[in-house]
């Protein structure tokens, strides 16, 4: 009688924390709100879900000579960043392009209201994007993530016109978590974890229904998400692609030497450059 109760009790607590504990959002988020330099980016915050989400902004030399970019990028980071430490860094990497770069936080990392959560993060970039495309109105709009960003511009390019996509390192959560993860738990933790991951981020199945053009930076050690994972969301993505392999790079590498400029080719094939007379 004590053996089935002690296992009764057990059964409950492990249900009790996989399916209410929030396992996937503690393991997968790590929020910030401690205030870091901004570099001279722009600051902008936005109504999302009864607070605010926090975007950050900055143009390249070029746009701010001409006074409006020919371009907008809606960057999105990895798990553990913030947008406020890179966008204004990143303005000035695009080969001498006249762009305008948001970077978004997702909900409780810096000034976005929390709480942290996986399944806030689709909707975040979804707002995001439609105040971005409400803003510049016909101006092309381009999506860039890293990582866990990756993930939240699959799900808005699956649900919204974009003009191209570059993705850094693209998880398959899912996918990761049950083949990863679940051999040395016999899949009783890794099944109901992947489960909990919100369809809105599985990038498999969003690169199946998108047709823009996209770039993939793929490094080529990643020790975070192994190459394996990274070329399912390759292998499904339905349209026309570049692939380039950061050779010996692992996932916190910089894109550096040679393929700096297999980036800029790239960036000329998916965004062309204006013929002058």
């Amino acid at each position: 009688m004590r053996k089935s109760r002690a296992a009764f009790v057990l059964a409950g607590l492990y249900l009790a924390v996989v399916f209410f504990g929030r396992l996937p959002d503690h393991l997968i988020l790590f929020p910030s709100t401690a205030a870091i330099d901004t570099h001279g980016a722009v600051r902008k915050a936005i109504p999302f879900e009864n607070g605010q989400l926090e975007l950050w902004t900055a143009k390249s030399r070029p746009a701010q000579q001409n006074g409006r970019p020919d371009v907008y990028v809606l960057r999105f980071y990895g798990n553990a960043d913030r947008a406020e430490r890179w966008v204004s860094a990143e303005a000035d990497s695009w080969n001498e392009r006249a762009i305008e770069i948001w970077g978004m936080n997702y909900p409780g990392f810096g000034g976005s209201t929390g709480p942290a959560k996986l399944s806030r993060v689709g909707p975040a970039a979804l707002t995001a994007f439609d105040e971005l495309k409400r803003s510049v109105d016909k101006k092309s709009v381009v999506l860039f993530g890293a990582s866990l960003g990756t993930t939240a511009a699959l799900h808005v390019a699956a649900h919204r016109r974009v003009a191209g996509l570059i993705l850094h390192n693209p998880p398959a959560l899912r996918q990761m978590i049950l083949r990863q993860f679940g051999w040395w738990n016999l899949w009783l933790l890794a099944g109901p974890l992947s489960l909990q991951i919100p369809k809105e981020l599985d990038s498999v199945a969003n690169s199946k229904t998108i047709h823009a053009p996209a770039i993939f930076l793929l490094a080529e050690k990643d020790e975070v998400v192994a190459p394996r994972y990274q070329h399912l969301v390759v292998n499904a993505y339905a349209g026309e692609k570049r692939i380039i392999t950061l050779r010996g790079a692992n996932h916190n590498t910089p894109i550096e030497g040679v393929a700096v400029a297999d980036f800029y080719k790239a960036l000329d094939w998916l965004l062309p450059r204006r013929k002058t007379r």
